[in-house]
């Protein structure tokens, strides 16, 4: 059970950076992210399956959720080619070869024993044009219907993905066809992508009408504090985002008092908290 709204931390392999899973209790996660592309490459699916799945090698009695991975694949892969039967990309670490298809990816996906999994889509940069952008989201409802055929564990929620870039016509046609497969969730893929937040947020208000208010509604990618407050205010249930814990390796904390760098000199020899209303 995941009481939303939620917000998911990134342990794109394995492990939420920096915080131990008990942490994550003690700070109110309720569920966390992992990274089929990322796990597939390395520690490699083999591995995790045969430790016991992704549960117990994260030390995580909580539910899950996988990432496809195919945001990763056109987003790191300096050489990718994109059919509609599949994806040909090479390895970020060593430059291997590697394919993926709809259905490989919900297979990773399943053995990986993630609760929550996630449809292989197609995530164009925001500045593509009006045709890659069509594309893409045609691409991306022939993916969704294969994952959802191919799906096999009633025991995972298979979630779908809608497109469309920064078209509000778009938006709403792959929300349309998506929705028509009937996933029990639905995810807002290829925002936050760089784009001004002022159209990211056109677009959500875009394409949270077409999606069912019966089912959870997932906004890829999103987690700032403002952000969150952004998106609940529009309907979305569920965030995930590398962003606060990547903000704090880096020496800042998010407060109610907005964004505090505490390797600032002040904070050398202050003894209280930063945020006094903090528990």
């Amino acid at each position: 059970m995941v009481p939303t709204p939620a917000f998911l931390p990134v342990g794109s392999q394995g492990t939420v950076k920096a915080l131990a899973p008990e942490e994550l209790k003690d700070i109110g996660v309720t569920i966390v992210l992992g990274n089929a592309y990322h796990l597939y490459l390395r520690l490699g699916v083999d591995t995790i399956e045969q430790l016991g799945g992704l549960h117990r090698f994260m030390a995580w009695d909580g539910p899950t959720l996988t990432d496809s991975g195919g945001y990763q694949i056109f987003s790191l892969a300096r050489l990718c080619q994109v059919t509609d039967d599949s994806v040909v990309f090479r390895s970020h670490i060593d430059g291997s070869e590697h394919r993926l298809t709809p259905e490989s990816v919900v297979e990773l996906q399943e053995r990986l024993g993630a609760d929550i999994i996630m449809t292989l889509d197609e995530c164009p940069a925001y500045n593509e044009g009006v045709s890659k952008v069509r594309e893409a989201v045609e691409r991306t409802y022939r993916w969704a219907e294969r994952c959802h055929k191919h799906h096999r564990r009633p025991d995972q929620l298979l979630f779908g993905i809608v497109q469309g870039g920064i078209s509000p016509e778009l938006r709403q046609q792959s929300a349309a066809a998506i929705t028509s497969l009937d996933f029990p969730g639905y995810a807002i893929g290829g925002l936050s992508l760089g784009e001004p937040k002022e159209l990211t947020w056109s677009m959500v208000g875009e394409t949270i009408p077409f999606l069912p208010q019966d089912r959870p509604r997932y906004l890829m990618g999103v987690g700032s504090p403002e952000d969150i407050v952004e998106g609940v205010s529009r309907g979305v249930d569920l965030f995930d985002s590398a962003l606060p814990t990547r903000v704090a390796r880096n020496g800042a904390l998010f407060t109610m008092q907005g964004r505090q760098n505490i390797r600032k000199a002040a904070y050398k020899t202050k003894e209280g908290p930063v945020d006094t209303d903090c528990d």
